[in-house]
C-alpha cells in the first residue's frame, strides 16, 4: 500500500463550499470585521470541514505582506513594565490579534535619536503599527506613520484628518472626577497631572479646570506627577510644603495616586478623613492600596482591542472610523 499525498486545500475550494467569494474568505482569514455574521459562520464551517490551513508564506510573497504588526511604545522600559495601564492595553491588543493571522512585535523606544527603531519599521519589517503613549517630542513617530498604516492609542499629538486613533474621553473623565469631589462639598481642590506633553495629561487637566470654573472655584494647586508613583509623591510633597490648604485632590492616574497616598501618610494626613483623593484608570492599583481608590474607570482592555481591530481592518482594505472615543465611569470606593 502506498501513501496518498493530499493536495493542500485552496482558498477557492473554501469559497466554493462556503458559497461566498474568494475575497470574503481572504477577509475572514486576515481577521477583517468587514464580513457579515452569516458569511463569517459559513467560511469558518468550510475551513473546519476542509481542514484549510492558510499558506502564510505564499500570501506574503504574493502581497509583500510580512503578516506582522508593531506595537510601538515611546517610553523607557521602567515606565512600560511598571505601569499597569500598559499591561491592560497590551492584553486587549493581543486578545484581538490572536483572532487574526498576524503576529505582534513590541518596540519600546523612549526616543529614537539614531533612527534605529524607525529604520527597522520603515524597512518593511511590519505591515502596520499601533502607537501608544506618545509625547510632543516624539517626532520619529511621524516618519513611521508616513511609511505604513498606523493607529494611535489616544489622540495624536499632531492630529491630522487622515489619522486613525482610539481614545478615552479624558476631558470628560477629568471633569467627572472633579464634579464628584465638588458634589461632596470640597472647595479647596488640587490636582496632580500627567505630563502636559501628552494629550491624556492635557485633556484630564482641561476637564478638571472646566469643572472648577463651572463651580466658580479656583484650583488650590496644580502639579505635574509625570504619570509615575515617584513623580506624584514629589508633587504631593511640593503641595504640602507650599502650605496650601487642600481638602481634596484629583490625581490623574491610579499609579500616581499610590505615590500621593504614600506622601500623605508620611506626614500623618489621613485619607479620606483629612483630605479626599480620587484616582484615574480603575487599574489593579486602585484596589491594592489602603484606602481603596475612588477612581475614574477607563476601558483600557477594550481600547486595546479596538486599536488592533482598526489596524486589521485597514490592512484588509476596510474603512474603519478615523476616531473612536470611549466613555469613562466613576467608581466609588473608600478614598473620597
Amino acid at each position: 500500500m502506498t501513501d496518498t499525498i493530499r493536495t493542500p486545500v485552496t482558498i477557492e475550494e473554501v469559497a466554493a463550499v462556503a458559497g461566498v467569494s474568494r475575497s470574503t474568505v481572504s477577509r475572514v482569514v486576515n481577521g477583517s470585521t468587514a464580513v457579515s455574521p452569516a458569511a463569517l459562520e459559513s467560511v469558518r464551517r468550510a475551513i473546519d470541514e476542509l481542514n484549510y490551513i492558510p499558506n502564510r508564506a505564499a500570501r506574503s510573497l504574493a502581497s509583500r505582506a510580512t503578516m506582522a504588526i508593531a506595537l510601538v511604545v515611546p517610553e523607557d522600559t521602567t515606565r512600560f513594565f511598571g505601569d499597569p495601564f500598559f499591561a491592560t492595553i497590551v492584553n486587549g491588543i493581543n486578545a484581538r490579534m490572536r483572532r487574526s493571522d498576524y503576529v505582534l512585535n513590541l518596540i519600546i523606544a523612549s526616543d529614537d535619536p539614531q533612527d534605529k527603531a524607525t529604520a527597522y519599521l520603515r524597512s518593511g519589517a511590519v505591515d502596520g503599527a499601533i502607537i501608544v503613549s506618545h509625547h510632543t517630542s516624539d517626532s520619529f513617530i511621524d516618519r513611521i506613520a508616513a511609511a505604513m498604516p498606523v493607529v494611535y492609542g489616544g489622540r495624536p499629538v499632531r492630529q491630522r484628518e487622515r489619522d486613525y486613533y482610539v481614545d478615552v474621553d479624558n476631558k470628560a473623565g477629568g471633569r467627572l472626577a472633579t464634579e464628584y469631589l465638588i458634589g461632596k462639598g470640597h472647595r479647596r481642590i488640587a490636582t496632580i497631572t500627567g505630563p502636559l506633553t501628552m494629550p491624556g495629561g492635557i485633556d484630564r487637566l482641561d476637564g478638571f479646570r472646566e469643572a472648577m470654573d463651572a463651580a466658580g472655584l479656583t484650583p488650590a494647586a496644580i502639579e505635574d506627577g509625570d504619570f509615575t508613583a515617584d513623580g506624584a509623591a514629589a508633587a504631593m510633597t511640593r503641595i504640602l510644603e507650599s502650605k496650601t490648604e487642600v481638602d481634596a485632590i484629583f490625581v490623574a492616574s491610579d499609579l500616581m495616586a499610590r505615590g500621593a497616598l504614600a506622601a500623605l501618610a508620611r506626614v500623618g494626613i489621613r485619607v479620606p478623613d483629612d483630605v479626599a483623593l480620587i484616582g484615574y484608570d480603575d487599574s489593579p492599583v486602585a484596589t491594592s492600596v489602603v484606602p481603596a481608590l475612588t477612581t475614574v474607570r477607563q476601558p483600557s482592555f477594550h481600547q486595546g482591542e479596538l486599536m488592533a481591530d482598526t489596524l486589521l481592518s485597514l490592512l484588509a482594505g476596510g474603512r474603519p472610523p478615523h476616531v473612536t472615543l470611549l466613555e469613562t465611569a466613576l467608581i466609588e470606593r473608600e478614598s473620597a
